[in-house]
């Protein structure tokens, strides 16, 4: 993918227009089936990859020759682009002159993504010959594809193109099919670009893992990257590929909070296209940024994807601002960031706590974690642009930090846990959960410090505990919901299913408190998940028990890529250097994980204050800056 265009297809290269398959651009089915025949037969498909995040090799076989025993005469080589571009390209492995007849058998519906997906695409169109190809339209546009060189002869009726080559022993001929949909002009990744805000980091080290894991997941998100069609600078990632090709703001703020070693300048493109989608006006939902509710499982009801938003976003601008964001950048975005903490102290109005949806919604654990942190970092933000504001909010965060430190403790034979949520009647919801992990997501505040937590130090050790517990780690990652609760589904998106992104936050939030052995084992985990699925990992998967020899099991709902869970490995190796920053200050302070749980690593080409930043983490757990800014100074 390379959106807005977008190939599916299975592993034997040929569309054949079943399911999903086909070329898309912007959500649209421009081309559903591109069949190749040989001398009239199919090619017997060998070998199949992506070579990047926008291209696919498809590596076939066929024989032609009468009486040439069973080795193959010609080598057929497709690569698939996301732009809507194939090449076929045929090399002859025989002995004697071969003349090939080659067919390209082409069909279209034209259906919109969701059509297709709960299964209400219509019939093919009717094709008409156009130009040196095939053409197809609809009601809803129109959809073309050329060849270079032209066929020799195209048949709408049957939606043929067809060739004749003349191949001499050892030699190769090829053809191009380009798709495009009417009126759209040729596909330009925004992550292909020159003007990419991600730095093209590397990483290497004693585990053979971290390098294609984080060349894979800078890959994924460049080619998640989107821009605001009105404000063409502006760019945002995409939620994942290929239920999500929007913009999901919760999902986008997270990411790009992720993202920040690699540079600001996606968490700026974000943060502004979101600015403009603020509700004003004197209602209730007054400076929310909008997004749409979310299952939360069985135990309680949907969630708003808003609310996790209105409280990203402060957070989000106040640590872009320590890792560089330029101060008249920030000062620009300030306001809408003062309309969120706003909407936040409305909210809560006279009471403790946020409830999630508003009103007389539950009150979510990960809400009010979420919430602490954009009061303590927003109130950080206020102060250092002298605006008012900061002591209110630093002063409900105390409060709130007191009330859930007994309000939402579970007292079991075990020790106790966090609750899930409050429910409206002031019922305590105890199940063991993955949400639970945005407690140890307290954020950056000035000088390389972490801000306060919700739980006090007994409490984090015991979640510490249960994290590393095999009741929750699978042995692939995190699951969404204890093995021993009710409602436990190893597929439940909500229920058992691992998050990559939310065990990713565990690894960084444990490997912070000091719980290092807990941080390895997940983070371990995720790595060995990471290499079965080829090192792009989906937003999900299946938080079965992990045994010798088994894999994980694919969730058949999950974005593959997923912007969270290609930005989990950015933040998965970052948080093993412990980099914390403090560009205004000109700070960098590094507290890596000391017990090294992947041996050396090295992280070139990182964004720290605009300027590259390197850093190497030894095997003994001791952190070095290779590369920074002249003006940045090191804390101990």
């Amino acid at each position: 993918m390379a959106l807005p265009g977008l190939a599916i297809s299975t592993d034997q290269g040929q569309l054949n227009g079943h399911g999903l398959e086909g070329f898309y651009r912007a959500g649209r089915r421009v081309l559903s089936r591109c069949q190749i025949r040989i001398a009239g037969r199919e090619p017997l498909a060998v070998q199949a990859g992506t070579t990047a995040a926008d291209r696919a090799r498809f590596m076939a076989t066929a024989r032609v020759s009468q009486g040439g025993g069973p080795d193959p005469d010609v080598v057929v080589e497709r690569t698939r682009h996301a732009d809507g571009t194939e090449r076929i390209t045929l090399h002859s492995a025989a002995v004697r002159p071969l003349r090939l007849p080659v067919e390209v058998a082409l069909g279209t519906d034209l259906a919109d993504l969701g059509a297709i997906a709960s299964g209400r695409a219509g019939p093919e169109l009717p094709a008409s010959v156009h130009d040196s190809g095939l053409r197809w339209s609809c009601a809803a546009g129109g959809a073309s594809v050329t060849a270079d060189p032209p066929p020799s002869d195209a048949l709408a009726s049957a939606g043929l193109l067809r060739w004749e080559f003349e191949l001499p022993p050892g030699g190769t001929a090829g053809l191009e099919l380009r798709v495009r949909l009417d009126g759209a002009s040729p596909v330009r990744a925004v992550g292909r670009a020159a003007t990419s805000p991600l730095a093209s980091a590397r990483a290497t080290g004693d585990h053979p893992a971290i390098q294609p894991l984080l060349d894979t997941s800078i890959d994924d998100l460049q080619s998640l990257l989107l821009r605001d069609p009105a404000h063409p600078t502006d760019i945002h990632l995409a939620a994942g590929a290929p239920w999500r090709c929007g913009l999901a703001p919760a999902d986008a703020l997270v990411a790009a909070r992720m993202t920040l070693p690699l540079g600001t300048r996606l968490a700026a493109g974000t943060l502004r296209t979101l600015a403009r989608t603020q509700l004003r006006g004197h209602t209730a939902q007054s400076g929310m940024i909008p997004g749409p509710r979310r299952d939360a499982g069985a135990h309680i009801p949907a969630g708003c994807t808003g609310t996790e938003a209105t409280l990203l976003f402060p957070a989000l601008l106040a640590e872009a601002s320590r890792w560089g964001l330029s101060r008249q950048e920030t000062e620009e975005l300030l306001p809408t960031a003062e309309r969120c903490l706003g909407w936040l102290r409305a909210a809560v109005g006279e009471g403790t706590y946020l409830c999630d949806p508003q009103p007389g919604g539950p009150v979510r654990c990960e809400t009010q974690a979420h919430a602490h942190r954009a009061a303590v970092l927003g109130a950080d933000l206020l102060d250092a642009f002298d605006r008012p504001g900061g002591s209110a909010l630093r002063d409900w965060a105390r409060e709130l930090r007191s009330a859930f430190r007994e309000e939402f403790w579970v007292e079991d034979r075990g020790g106790g846990r966090p609750a899930t949520a409050r429910a409206p009647d002031g019922r305590l919801v105890p199940q063991l959960g993955a949400a639970a992990v945005h407690l140890l997501d307290t954020g950056l505040l000035g000088g390389g410090e972490q801000a306060p937590g919700l739980l006090d130090r007994a409490q984090i050790e015991q979640l510490a505990r249960l994290l590393g517990s095999p009741v929750m780690d699978s042995g692939w990652g995190l699951r969404g919901l204890g093995t021993k609760e009710a409602g436990y589904n190893p597929f439940g998106h909500r229920t058992g299913a691992v998050r990559v992104h939310e065990t990713a936050i565990a690894v960084a939030g444990l490997a912070a408190a000091g719980y290092e052995k807990e941080a390895g084992s997940l983070l371990h985990g995720l790595l060995a998940a990471a290499e079965t699925f080829g090192h792009r990992l989906p937003e999900m998967y299946a938080g079965e028990q992990r045994t010798d020899g088994s894999a994980p099991l694919p969730h058949p709902a999950a974005c593959r890529p997923a912007a969270t869970a290609a930005a989990a490995g950015v933040l998965l190796l970052s948080a093993l250097a412990g980099i914390r920053p403090d560009a205004p200050a000109g700070t960098v302070t590094l507290r890596p994980v000391r017990s090294a749980p992947l041996g050396e690593i090295s992280l070139t080409g990182l964004r720290l204050a605009g300027a590259p930043f390197s850093v190497r983490v030894s095997r003994l757990g001791l952190a070095m800056v290779e590369e920074a800014a002249g003006r940045l100074q090191l804390r101990s």
